[in-house]
């Protein structure tokens, strides 16, 4: 018999199908990253048993236990805030980084790739609202702070990431999504290196998200229900 979770998944699939539809897009062309945070291993391998092998973590003392119960082949993204005092188990651990906030972040995640042999791959998260709560470069230091990035030779920088600003319904987000898709342009065209990837929408703006050009989005309580508590720094 089909599990809730299977079923919510399944749902939300076809949205991500209906929403590159209209947007002209073929559905291969967004990443769901099913975010499991607060929710145990056992909900997780529902996930798992459905086909779906892409899942995001935010604090490695909970992705941990996860990660070692769980098959060896998912892919794991890590999205939460990086913590330099982690980064020594999360390098290993996750495909992807989501939120590489700070040029010295990305200095430290090189540093420490070098160390352990590994060529992370990451995105830059962009402060799109400006807004003090949250991390993530301010959309005119980044532009300023390229050229240095791009020199970290250890890191594969693989596109923009943004948390927009509190809205009371999903079309409202849009702006946000838009502006990043277009700061990302502004990039490529001032430095000619592709950043074809764009980590933007979560369970309540994704379809928006994807018809502004997201490649993945970072979908939890649509597919595990209602966290029984927000966590700090959420980021999907």
């Amino acid at each position: 018999m089909m599990s809730d979770i299977s079923r919510n998944l399944t749902e939300v699939l076809k949205r991500i199908d209906s929403a590159c539809l209209r947007a002209g897009r073929q559905s291969s062309e967004v990443q769901l990253i099913a975010v499991s945070k607060t929710f145990p291993a056992e909900a997780v391998r529902d996930v798992v048993d459905a086909g779906h092998l892409h899942l995001g973590e935010s604090r490695w003392q909970e992705a941990e236990p996860k990660i070692a119960l769980l098959p060896g082949f998912l892919h794991w993204h890590f999205i939460g805030r990086v913590q330099r005092n982690k980064l020594r188990k999360i390098l290993p651990c996750f495909d992807v980084i989501h939120a590489v906030d700070s040029l010295s972040m990305a200095s430290a995640v090189n540093e420490l790739a070098k160390e352990l042999g590994l060529f992370p791959k990451v995105f830059l998260q962009v402060n799109v609202g400006e807004e003090a709560s949250k991390g993530g470069f301010e959309p005119v230091a980044l532009r300023a702070e390229m050229d240095r990035l791009f020199a970290l030779e250890r890191l594969e920088i693989l596109g923009l990431m943004c948390i927009p600003p509190a809205t009371a319904e999903s079309e409202l987000a849009r702006p946000w999504f838009v502006m990043l898709r277009d700061l990302r342009d502004v990039l490529v065209r001032e430095s000619g290196v592709p950043l074809p990837f764009l980590s933007m929408g979560m369970s309540e703006d994704f379809e928006v998200a994807i018809e502004e050009g997201a490649t993945h989005v970072r979908v939890g309580s649509a597919i595990f229900g209602k966290r029984a508590y927000r966590m700090d720094g959420e980021l999907g």
